[in-house]
């Protein structure tokens, strides 16, 4: 009770009224299931439930496995070995987190697929199919090792290299060393790396649809849209997010079994690099080639397709209203969730106990769970209550708050933690109002923090797909509904440019994160 005297009684009404409209996603899941209990467990008990469950499944280990084992080789030889160009490397081995899975998805159909580059450089009638779940697993292998990777680097560089001098001064190999000294070290980044890649591929939309795997969110998407059966799109989403929530809670479980941090005194110095020897140019080239599949050659046949897009007859009123529109939803999206987010990040600062870890976790969950299980969410509840806002820009905006609220969050309640509280007890003691110590001294001194946060919502707001494909207004086109569009009817040439667009808008962000990371 003492920490929440720290916050003023606006700020816990704020706080609860966002926990609120962020519970909607959890709570449109347990109504829409018990309204019509039979329906929702004849849904779940179908063997066809199971086969999609052990499909997904499969997919997820398949692409966190896969994306583990590319991530992990890049992580060492970028941080730790004398890898000729490493910096140059670590750039181009991030980079592939600007595109999004549904671009990759296009890409991918588009060279090799029917009527692909590929088959026309060939000359040749047919290509072995790109769809299902081969193709899927090709591409969010390759757009999302990055997400292994960068939790493994900064595990890496934090090792202490005293127990690897000691295993080499006893004669050990390098191949040894790595496998008894550094691996286990690195168990925690690896897990929650390969986990997050697992997450990814398990809730992934744009880029199964694209590709016709049939995983949890396709077929939810494919259950709503043909009958309007959210009964039965419940049932699934509350499968997956069943099976979300029992991954977190096993890789939790294993990571506390172990203890990992180094107990001797002293700060840890940084490790002298490995001489690769006669692996160098090995090393080099497996670097090279997963940079340019996973970079350089999809960006590569994006700058192509523009170009032939830019040649041919071009629909540039589309392509400007795309852009028109996505950023004005994206940067409307970033101003709510920086505002929202205000509230919420101070609380938990200033009042840390049982009721703000309650409005954390309901403000954080819409992260959690499939962008499509939020869309529906929103139309479910929208139609009862507001019915008037349904497929409208405020009601696409609230989904997109939703999904998005966490990144500002996080940012603005590091800023505000850096923050003395006693400057903000200083000017309630002189007779400020709670608003007036916000607007004088609380926004102005984290205001780097709302604006980093608000960016981050921009960037993932302005790729979002599931979220768009069901809440966007009748007529209103953005970047990603354009380039998924397009990709299902394969008119390759007429996404390229707003593929483009859409990754020299992200860009920036990944490029802020690389620089950072050193």
């Amino acid at each position: 009770m003492l920490a929440l005297r720290r916050v003023s009684a606006g700020t816990l009404v704020a706080a609860g009224l966002v926990a609120v409209v962020c519970a909607i996603p959890v709570a449109y899941l347990f109504v829409v299931i018990l309204d019509e209990p039979s329906v929702a467990w004849e849904v779940i008990w179908r063997p066809n439930t199971l086969a999609l469950l052990l499909r997904s499944l499969a997919l997820a280990v398949a692409v966190g496995a896969t994306a583990t084992l590319v991530a992990v080789p890049l992580a060492w030889l970028t941080s730790r070995s004398d890898l000729p160009w490493r910096r140059g490397w670590t750039v181009l081995s991030v980079l592939p987190l600007v595109i999004p899975s549904y671009i990759g998805a296009y890409l991918f159909v588009s060279a090799l697929g029917p009527r692909g580059e590929l088959q026309g450089l060939l000359g040749v009638e047919s290509l072995p199919s790109v769809y299902g779940f081969g193709g899927a697993w090709i591409v969010l292998t390759l757009f999302t090792f990055p997400l292994v990777l960068l939790p493994v680097r900064a595990a890496l560089r934090r090792l202490d290299p005293n127990l690897e001098e000691a295993a080499a001064g006893m004669g050990r190999s390098q191949a040894t060393i790595a496998r008894t000294v550094i691996i286990p070290q690195l168990v925690p980044a690896i897990g929650a790396g390969a986990l997050l890649v697992s997450l990814y591929a398990l809730a992934d939309f744009g880029a199964v649809s694209i590709l016709r795997f049939d995983s949890f969110t396709r077929v939810i998407y494919q259950s709503y849209r043909a009958s309007f059966d959210r009964t039965g799109a419940a049932a699934l989403a509350g499968v997956l997010v069943v099976v979300m929530l029992v991954l977190l809670v096993a890789e939790s479980r294993l990571r506390r079994r172990r203890s990992y941090h180094r107990v001797g005194p002293g700060s840890i110095r940084a490790a002298r690099p490995v001489p690769l020897g006669r692996w160098r140019w090995p090393a080099v080239a497996y670097c090279a080639t997963v940079a340019f599949f996973s970079f350089l050659l999809p960006v590569g046949m994006l700058v192509y397709w523009s170009a032939q897009s830019v040649a041919g007859a071009t629909d540039w009123q589309q392509v400007l209203t795309a852009a028109a529109n996505s950023f004005l939803l994206a940067a409307l999206t970033a101003l709510v969730a920086a505002v929202a987010a205000l509230p919420v990040a101070w609380l938990g600062a200033r009042a840390p106990g049982r009721l703000s870890r309650v409005v954390d976790t309901l403000t954080t969950s819409g992260y959690a769970l499939p962008g499509i299980v939020v869309a529906l969410a929103v139309v479910f509840v929208g139609i009862r209550l507001v019915p008037f806002l349904y497929q409208t820009l405020p009601m696409t905006v609230i989904a997109m708050v939703i999904v998005c609220l966490p990144l500002a969050i996080t940012a603005t309640r590091a800023a505000v933690l850096q923050l003395p509280p006693r400057l903000e007890e200083a000017a309630r003691g002189s007779g400020r109002s709670p608003a007036q110590v916000l607007a004088t001294i609380g926004i102005p001194l984290t205001r780097a923090g709302i604006l980093a946060g608000a960016a981050l919502v921009f960037v993932a707001a302005i790729k979002e797909l599931p979220v768009v494909v069901l809440l966007s207004p009748i007529g209103f086109s953005t970047l990603p509904l354009v380039i998924w569009q397009e990709s299902t009817r394969a008119f390759f040439e007429s996404g390229a440019i707003p593929a483009l667009v859409l990754l020299l808008v992200t860009a920036p962000g990944v490029w802020l994160l690389v620089g950072r990371e050193k």
